[in-house]
């Protein structure tokens, strides 16, 4: 052995136990260890319990916990049990002595190195087991907690007349509980015949029998149980075929029993359910007979039968029965299909009127008054003017507006209900001037303001831009005045501490606001214990020792509406775009809500990820749920999320949807009765888009109910790319005022065209009525086109190649703008279609779009006009100037979007002084490298060098070549000049209108 001393002679060094006092230590720092783990995970769960309680849903926190915890214990305990029963029993009944061959005596070795850990080996696995068990069936607290608290849907499944509740509530539970006695049994039998070999009660080299009597008695009970299970699986395979997937011509994504299932499949699963039940009687045998000769034979005939009946004859069945006559065969079965599709995906009440998509008038005067009477027309994108808000309303670096904004109704100052785009001016941390935690978390702390605009008309600060009827910071305008503070919103992911004694940063304007949070949201920090959990949770230790934070501290986090409602309701899935409204002098944020199930049969399956995308899911709005499969959905809830004090709301919305019932029944007190909706925000509520696009989806077929004919696939449609934007993906439904054949006044709708499948042409049109004040909300209504019409994509195909839209796309090279595509809105039109589509320019001296021209498209004609006035006079052949129609009708449409220049030496001296004041501006904000300031100055020169040019007399020519409408308001004349009545030049800070407002 090597010298472990100094050398040779060296001496020797004794290693001898630590001293009591490192002992000592050693178990401390071990202690110590212990606790700090510990700590860490029981501050997860004690900052959970906290946030739970801070939003009054506490009672979440606990059914959830306790059910989790109740499952674990459970079935964690009966695996557990299950597996140490079994090697106890297999180590009891051990032969008294083991054969003398090489393969016992080297076993030898292992079991009396086992010996004197038996205990703790039993222990240590029955335990793995048991965590690993209850852990996994911890996660099915939604299965049981539905399964017991399940109600009756009052519909039978027509093949086994059963209440769709037993294949939605119960059958998920019955098949859990089935894979757990799977998992149980064979891991039993795994841990059993281990423990057996070790201890010889199985040889395999030895001589003579292979296995004891105990062993071969113990080892068949449970593969007789395993088989019995088996039994259970092929009697619940029965009911399964009504939930099962397949492929099939008729349709992707084909749910429940066709042909071949209730006539070959379904009696084989009977017959293999009785097999393999008799198979089970013969492994029980065993324990009598001690041979494993019959059990054997039984188990051979299952798998035979299981071959031959379960797989062979169906296969038999499909290609010499249904396949030479699949159509009448598969027919009362598609029948059953479309009827519970229809029926899971609430479109059965759906109507469907043919359309022939061809004027039924050549009275051009009656169309133009007829199009003044059919929409509103929004010219007003909500995906293209997101940076036109940014860039006029942003006001600071540390603001920001959504990629796309919303549509919702406001009333104007005359009471009249109108379309509004609107947006919230939320905080952006990246604008922050400096970075820093202070800064992130205590002086930047939320947004300000809703900011709003017609959606049907433009301003003229500069010309085309939205005409805002909220802006401003602090905001003004037809809102009134409300709560502005924006605490919780779709941007606010971080989270920050209020309320103690760093103030924040309210605004800034003439000087710095601060203010100090007054909400009862967020959890208090004042005591150690508190800010110590969420030091640990947040693994910021600065939470537990910083000066910033003190007595009235609260921290805000799930601050965004889709997290708070998703955790107080982990049971809803959540629509992928809240909308904010302002509601009673607050802005509150509304958040639809939908209980889902893939357990309704007959009714096909959709992803609700993939159908829910479109050209605006890839960087502006998120999805529903990107792999949440389902066959039956419902917009069951409608949830508020107050953007101040961050209070969620749950309302029914759906009072006869059983789902939701049974999670009112797990979960009580959580969702208040629909009655409890105030009108104020009954007002604001619509149909929600991702409902909207997994319904149209499903009508692409489903508006077929002949089976004949659903088969065939001769009327099937799909849902059309969308033109107007370069990321492929499908067009995406728009909101819209809009005034359906059958009706006799616009309602708010939410529509969307179809195309046959394969084809350009415009199939259908598809719209709801979005209006929850409405007593037809949620009607659909489709106009299946019955000639031959031009479809969106052509219709921009046509668009591109005009020789209008040519010309201008060279003159803007010049300007180096773009060109930029706005929503193209369909509308029916006296039995033909009216398509109408904003265009923007971007660029040049502005960075943002403006709404510049408008194009329209009836019939074969398509035209692109200056306004939306001048499209529509246009499109219809009708002058401006006709006196034939109506008074109403001579003035300016809704949403015409070009201001008539003004003339003459007033306007010529306005517009040369604005030019000066523009130019002073930039000057300035140059100096400051205020850049914000600086683009819009040069816009506002750029604006006001046109109007200087359209002012001087031009022969034969009203300026550039807009058309001046009647009784328009010229902004910006000096007080000397009435341009309109009673207009007052300055008067307010908002831009003003070019249009009635629609």
């Amino acid at each position: 052995m090597p010298d472990r001393g100094g050398g040779p002679t060296g001496p020797r060094i004794r290693v001898g136990r630590p001293s009591r006092r490192a002992r000592t230590l050693l178990m401390t720092l071990g202690v110590l260890a212990i606790l700090a783990m510990a700590f860490v995970m029981f501050a997860g769960f004690w900052t959970d319990w906290l946030w739970y309680r801070s939003v009054a849903y506490s009672s979440v926190f606990t059914t959830t916990l306790w059910t989790k915890i109740g499952l674990f214990l459970v079935f964690g305990l009966l695996m557990a049990v299950a597996v140490g029963v079994n090697i106890w029993l297999a180590h009891r009944l051990r032969p008294p002595l083991s054969a003398m061959s090489l393969e016992q005596q080297s076993l030898d070795r292992y079991r009396m190195g086992l010996a004197p850990y038996k205990k703790w080996v039993l222990l240590a696995i029955t335990a793995l087991v048991g965590l690993i068990a209850g852990a996994s069936s911890s996660g099915q607290w939604r299965t049981w907690l539905m399964y017991v608290n399940g109600v009756s849907f009052g519909q039978k499944d027509p093949q086994f007349h059963l209440d769709v509740s037993f294949f939605a509530f119960d059958l998920p539970w019955y098949r859990f509980l089935l894979g757990f006695g799977f998992a149980a049994t064979v891991l039993s039998l795994v841990a059993a015949a281990l423990t057996h070999y070790l201890y010889g009660g199985l040889r395999i080299t030895s001589p003579g029998a292979r296995a004891t009597g105990a062993a071969t008695g113990h080892l068949s009970v449970l593969l007789g149980i395993f088989v019995a299970l088996k039994a259970v699986a092929y009697w619940l395979d029965r009911y399964g075929l009504a939930v099962k997937s397949s492929d099939f011509k008729a349709t992707d994504n084909w749910t429940g029993l066709r042909y071949v299932d209730a006539n070959a499949y379904l009696p084989a699963k009977t017959i293999l359910f009785c097999i393999a039940a008799i198979c089970a009687v013969l492994f029980f045998a065993t324990l009598w007979r001690r041979t494993w000769q019959l059990p054997v034979i039984g188990f051979g005939l299952m798998v035979l039968s299981a071959i031959l009946i379960g797989g062979l004859y169906p296969a038999i069945v499909q290609k010499f029965q249904v396949q030479p006559n699949e159509q009448a065969k598969e027919a009362p079965f598609i029948r059953k299909n479309i009827d519970a599709t229809r029926d899971a995906y609430d479109i059965d009440d759906a109507q469907v009127d043919d359309y022939a998509g061809k004027s039924t008038t050549d009275d051009e005067t009656k169309l133009r008054a007829g199009a003044d009477a059919a929409a509103s027309y929004r010219v007003m994108d909500p995906n293209v003017v997101s940076p036109a808000f940014q860039q006029l309303q942003q006001k600071r670096n540390y603001y920001q507006f959504p990629k796309t904004l919303d549509v919702d109704r406001y009333k104007d100052e005359s009471g009249k209900e109108q379309d509004t785009v609107i947006g919230l001016r939320e905080l952006n941390l990246q604008g922050i001037p400096k970075r820093n935690w202070i800064n992130d978390h205590f002086t930047y702390t939320h947004g300000y303001g809703a900011i709003a605009a017609r959606g049907t008309t433009t301003g003229t600060n500069p010309k085309g831009s939205p005409d805002f009827t909220e802006s401003g910071l602090p905001t003004t305008g037809e809102l009134g005045k409300y709560q502005q503070e924006i605490y919780y919103g779709e941007k606010t992911e971080q989270y920050s501490i209020v309320g103690g004694p760093q103030k924040e940063l309210d605004y800034e304007e003439d000087g710095e606001k601060t203010t100090s949070y007054k909400g009862k949201s967020g959890v208090s920090l004042s005591s150690a214990f508190n800010r110590a959990a969420y030091a640990v949770a947040f693994s910021e230790p600065q939470i537990l020792y910083s000066g910033a934070i003190g007595d009235g501290s609260r921290i805000l986090y799930n601050r965004t509406p889709k997290e708070r409602v998703e955790a107080v309701a982990p049971w809803l899935t959540i629509d992928g775009d809240a909308y904010p409204a302002v509601v009673n002098g607050r802005i509150q944020w509304v958040v639809d809500a939908y209980t889902t199930t893939n357990g309704y049969p007959y009714a096909s399956r959709t992803t609700l990820g993939d159908t829910t995308a479109d050209s605006l899911t890839t960087n502006q709005r998120a999805v529903v749920a990107q792999q949440n499969q389902v066959n039956y959905i419902r917009n069951s809830v409608k949830a508020t999320v107050d953007a101040y004090d961050g209070t969620v709301k749950l309302y029914e919305w759906d009072t006869e949807d059983p789902i939701l019932k049974t999670w009112r029944k797990a979960f009580p007190g959580t969702v208040k009765p629909r009655a409890d909706i105030p009108q104020d925000l009954m007002d604001h509520l619509r149909y929600p888009q991702d409902l909207f696009k997994v319904q149209r989806e499903l009508l692409t077929r489903y508006h077929v109910e002949n089976p004949a004919q659903f088969y065939s696939g001769s009327d099937a449609w799909q849902v059309p790319d969308d033109p107007t934007n370069k990321e492929s993906g499908a067009v995406p439904p728009y909101y819209l005022s809009i005034k359906m054949p059958d009706q006799k006044a616009q309602k708010f709708s939410l529509t969307t065209t179809l195309t046959p499948k394969g084809r350009p042409n415009l199939g259908a049109f598809m719209a709801v009525d979005a209006d929850a004040s409405s007593k037809d909300y949620g009607t659909i209504r489709l106009l299946r086109v019955t000639t031959t019409v031009k479809g969106p994509g052509q219709v921009q195909s046509e668009l591109n190649g005009n020789d209008d839209v040519a010309e201008f796309v060279r003159n803007l090279k010049g300007t180096d703008s773009d060109i930029e595509y706005g929503n193209l809105l369909t509308v029916p039109l006296e039995g033909g279609f009216l398509y109408i589509e904003p265009v923007y320019t971007r660029g040049g001296t502005q960075n943002y779009p403006l709404l510049r021209k408008v194009a329209a498209s009836y019939g074969s004609k398509t035209v692109f006009e200056n306004s939306l006035g001048d499209a529509l006079n246009a499109v219809f052949g009708v002058d401006e100037s006709d006196t034939s129609r109506p008074p109403a009708e001579n003035t300016r449409p809704p949403g015409d979007t070009t201001e008539p220049p003004a003339t003459g030496d007033a306007a010529l001296k306005k517009a040369i002084a604005d030019a000066q004041k523009a130019y002073t501006e930039g000057e300035a904000a140059l100096k400051k490298q205020d850049w914000t300031a600086y683009g819009k100055a040069q816009t506002d020169l750029q604006d006001a060098l046109e109007r200087a040019a359209a002012a001087q007399p031009k022969s034969g020519s009203t300026g550039d070549g807009d058309k001046a409408g009647q009784g328009d308001k010229a902004d910006g004349t000096d007080k000397g000049d009435k341009a309109g009545d009673g207009d007052k030049a300055g008067a307010s800070d908002k831009p003003a209108s070019t249009g009635s407002g629609g």
